[in-house]
């Protein structure tokens, strides 16, 4: 009941992942990311520990590929779940337990991987790799042209209701956390619309953050 990317711009060595459901709240539970580390997605009868998990162990030195391995061993239940890492290396991995959900897939390419269950047909999560690999611009540009791809090559079996894209890069907290919890429209266009609106406000929020006195005014009350 979900499908997601996990990403990493080669050129700034930002990481982002982005994911749809019809669950409510899937980024709630599902996205995971770590500046200077990488980005995790895990789903499919989520066991939401195993995110912070991989990511644990790509801190430590491990690749993707290694991490994922451990998060097999070490995982409960493991046999249900969906995976998907990339490391500070644009190296990717995934598991998919032979018990996720209805038709389920993924796929893989430098820098992105892409994973999915109750998918409407088993060439969604490529359409998410092409498209995010056909994407260019901002890191966040080219997770929500990969989404966008993945609901047009038929996305999960259902209607979607959730999503959320997540983005870090260099400073400890997440630079975009943009979700749709609930949604009878599309959960993606919501989300791509967020982007567009917080995209421009992005380095500014930054700068906020790391020295206000050089933050520029958004014209709001108070704000001056």
């Amino acid at each position: 009941m979900t499908f997601s990317l996990v990403a990493r711009c080669a050129e700034t060595g930002m990481f982002g992942m982005a994911i749809s459901s019809s669950s409510p709240a899937v980024a709630a539970r599902c996205a995971f990311a770590r500046a200077g580390v990488g980005a995790v997605a895990s789903q499919n009868v989520t066991d939401p520990s195993l995110g912070p998990l991989a990511l644990d162990l790509m801190e430590s030195g491990m690749t993707a590929s290694e991490a994922i391995a451990e998060v097999q061993r070490r995982g409960a239940f493991i046999e249900y779940r969906q995976v998907l890492a990339v490391d500070a290396d644009g190296s990717t991995a995934i598991h998919s337990g032979p018990n996720s959900l209805g038709i389920w897939t993924q796929a893989q390419g430098r820098d992105v991987a892409s994973g999915g269950n109750l998918l409407a047909n088993d060439g969604v999560c490529q359409a998410i790799v092409d498209g995010f690999e056909a994407a260019t611009g901002h890191l966040g540009d080219r997770l929500i042209a990969a989404m966008q791809a993945g609901l047009a090559a038929g996305g999960e079996a259902g209607p979607v209701h959730s999503a959320g894209l997540l983005m870090v890069d260099k400073v400890s907290w997440p630079v975009a956390e943009l979700r749709c919890d609930w949604t009878e429209d599309c959960p993606i266009e919501a989300i791509a619309t967020a982007w567009e609106v917080y995209k421009p406000q992005l380095d500014a929020y930054i700068q906020r953050a790391l020295d206000p006195r050089e933050a520029p005014s958004y014209g709001v009350p108070g704000d001056e």
